[in-house]
């Protein structure tokens, strides 16, 4: 028999989901997660996962994996010395950045600017210049690069960053200095900027390599030890990393270019989303990703993620393709407190964790949090994980109190308010990636999923109007899912900066081939057979003298036919949506072409089911009180276990299962469908 194991490591939980492709059969686990060692966790959550479905390391065909290794290395600061090598004359180039400052008007008076990833002590001007064309203006001086090579090694660098100004169109000349460095010192990690960010703007450029060099010793110390830990369990298979762009990629690449994965985990919930909303009839949804430290979202639309071409980690912007997903410290962990100076209660950023958590899971954590908060409102049972984990109410109803007492409420409105901040929080975050470009909330329904999410996704929607809620089976484990059905991606990208009124359709054409075929080969490479091969094309474009570009999808077919005037449509319209106006007399230029290669793997079988109606009491087992707008109510609760499709109830209700638990509000109907999704909508 041949299993599959969606592995994903989040900063409360590991989740684990495998799947018998032979007969589809399912098993899960989640286990806490270990920060020192994320690999502990994997570890202790694979044996587990192998005693509960009774089979050997050795069964397993497939390992994905989504990490937060490098994630956690950018923002806690502890990633590798890093040493840059760039054209002479531009060592100041981290240090000059962008203009931009982060905050309010005056935000540049405040900013507490972060240090570049290379210092400028750990940075060399290498003689040699690259032409705007492509063409050598001066040679690269290689005896006085061997020195600069050996003076940054020998001083104690970890990784080493080659960024030449114009190496986006001609990389002869960073190939020519890294040989330099593999010929000194054989196997020592460096990193080319035009192997990671093939295009201008030489500051981004140099900024992703660097990074990707601050991560990847870090980086390839995990991947090295997870693969000698797993094969030291009996484990013989593949293992894949999941992209920002919830494409899968090598652990050898991950190993090289591990800035593509660093944000590996939320990618994962946005695949594991989309594929259970489109089965469900779905297309357009957002997707609500709540865990114990933090709220990811996301807007799909028509099955597909909105990938953009630069992301934010911390106060840095990175140019790596990674799906829209906006992070906000919003999560069952988020603290709750009242700051001194204003009295006004506040939710998160800071977290409880995984060490020592929320009060309530008895481990020693005193400070009040969502998770607390939502047991003395009731929307919490007294245990978890099937019962694996007790939750302590009195030491909840304690830690909650202090915020009842430090603004003078009683407590079950100290619990109720808590919650409704972080509703707002993450209310806020959802609007950030709809409303602000372009998108009315109301057109998509609201896929909600990690360990919190289900709790508190109907009175979100409440705030957003968007219907159905879907929560789907296993919605704590749906990222693990995620990973499991994500597909092989690659990226091949070149600058072309060109006015569409002067540019030659030929030519397009010819670039467009050329990245199509290195897209092919590259799936070639991965063994990825021709039947499942998938190239897509992406011109990013903007009106003359604009900073910045909008990626709009190319019908190759037209291109082929010789015209390119259709592109300048497709940009304004897209202007228009994401800004509200277009500007008909300005010219539209094309900055980057872009092939997308996508190689399928095979889907798993969730399971699905014929619909009957019935109103579900066979699977209440319980009832209690509820706090809801300050009132005690009656609600019944659950066990999602034993419903079956057809199953319909209303609000006020709860739902629990192993990894997850669902709340339905007063004034809400609740049924399941034909794929075991609990679609919650507006009663009439």
């Amino acid at each position: 028999m041949a299993y599959r194991l969606g592995v994903d490591v989040g900063g409360t939980f590991t989740d684990l989901f495998l799947v018998n492709d032979d007969d589809g059969t399912q098993h899960r686990v989640k286990t806490p997660s270990t920060p020192s060692d994320p690999s502990e966790g994997v570890l202790i959550g694979l044996t587990r996962m192998c005693e509960s479905a009774a089979i050997s390391p050795s069964d397993l065909r497939n390992i994905m994996h989504g990490t937060t290794v490098a994630t956690n290395a950018v923002l806690e600061g502890k990633g590798a010395r890093v040493g840059l090598i760039t054209t002479q004359g531009f060592s100041q180039i981290l240090h000059l950045a962008r203009s931009q400052t982060p905050g309010p008007l005056a935000g540049w008076i405040i900013m507490q600017k972060p240090d570049p990833p290379a210092s400028l002590a750990d940075t060399r001007e290498a003689v040699e210049r690259m032409g705007p064309r492509g063409e050598t203006v001066v040679a690269v001086d290689e005896a006085q690069v061997e020195q600069i090579v050996k003076d940054l090694v020998d001083s104690g660098v970890e990784s080493l960053t080659v960024g030449l100004i114009n190496s986006y169109i001609s990389n002869k000349h960073e190939k020519q200095i890294g040989a330099i460095v593999e010929r000194l010192y054989p196997e020592f990690p460096v990193t080319l900027s035009s192997d990671v960010v093939p295009e201008f703007r030489e500051y981004e450029r140099t900024l992703t390599a660097c990074m990707n060099s601050y991560v990847r010793p870090q980086v390839q110390a995990y991947v090295d030890r997870l693969d000698v830990e797993l094969k030291a369990a009996g484990a013989t298979c593949d293992v894949n990393i999941l992209r920002s762009d919830a494409g899968l990629m090598t652990t050898r690449e991950a190993g090289r270019n591990p800035i593509y994965g660093v944000l590996s985990g939320p990618s994962g919930g946005v695949a594991g989303a989309l594929y259970v909303s489109t089965r469900a009839g779905f297309p357009n949804i957002l997707t609500f990703d709540m865990g114990g430290t933090s709220t990811d979202v996301a807007l799909c639309q028509n099955g597909e993620p909105t990938i953009g071409r630069d992301t934010t980690i911390g106060q840095f912007r990175l140019k790596v393709p990674s799906i829209n997903v906006h992070t906000v410290g919003a999560g069952g962990g988020s603290i709750a407190h009242v700051p001194e100076l204003t009295k006004a209660l506040r939710v998160g950023p800071q977290s409880a964790g995984a060490e020592p958590g929320p009060a309530a899971y008895g481990k020693g954590g005193e400070e009040p949090t969502v998770t607390d908060a939502n047991v003395v409102v009731g929307h919490l049972p007294a245990s978890l994980l099937g019962g694996e984990m007790k939750l302590d109410v009195e030491a909840s109803r304690t830690s909650v109190q202090k915020i009842g007492d430090a603004i003078g409420l009683e407590l079950d409105a100290a619990a109720e308010g808590i919650i409704k901040i972080v509703n707002e929080n993450m209310a806020g975050a959802l609007r950030l990636v709809s409303v602000q470009r372009g998108y009315d909330p109301r057109d998509f329904a609201l896929v909600a999923f990690g360990g919190a999410g289900p709790l508190h996704a109907n009175a979100v929607a409440e705030l957003m109007g968007s219907f159905p809620v879907i929560v789907p089976p296993s919605p704590g484990l749906l990222c693990a899912v995620g990973d499991l059905v994500a597909e092989f991606r690659n990226e091949f990208a070149q600058t072309i900066v060109k006015p569409i009124d002067e540019a030659d359709p030929a030519e397009i054409k010819a670039v467009l081939d050329d990245l199509g075929t290195r897209a092919q080969d590259w799936m070639t490479s991965e063994g990825i057979g021709a039947g499942d091969q998938r190239v897509t094309y992406l011109a990013d474009m903007r009106y003359v003298l604009q900073g910045y570009e909008i990626p709009v999808t190319v019908d190759i077919a037209q291109v082929q036919a010789g015209s390119i005037a259709q592109l300048g449509d497709q940009f304004d319209a897209l202007h228009e949506q994401l800004y509200g106006f277009k500007m008909d007399d300005a010219a539209r230029e094309i900055v980057n072409l872009r092939c997308i290669g996508n190689g399928a793997v095979p889907k798993i079988q969730l399971p699905s089911g014929t619909v009957k109606a019935n109103d579900a009491s066979d699977a209440i087992f319980e009832e209690h009180e509820i706090v809801f707008d300050g009132k005690r109510i009656p609600a019944k609760i659950y066990d999602r276990s034993k419903m079956t499709p057809g199953a319909k109830f209303n609000g006020p209700a709860i739902v629990t299962e192993f990894d997850s638990t669902t709340v339905v509000l007063p004034g809400y109907v609740a049924e399941m469908d034909e794929f075991y999704n609990i679609l919650i909508n507006p009663q009439a």
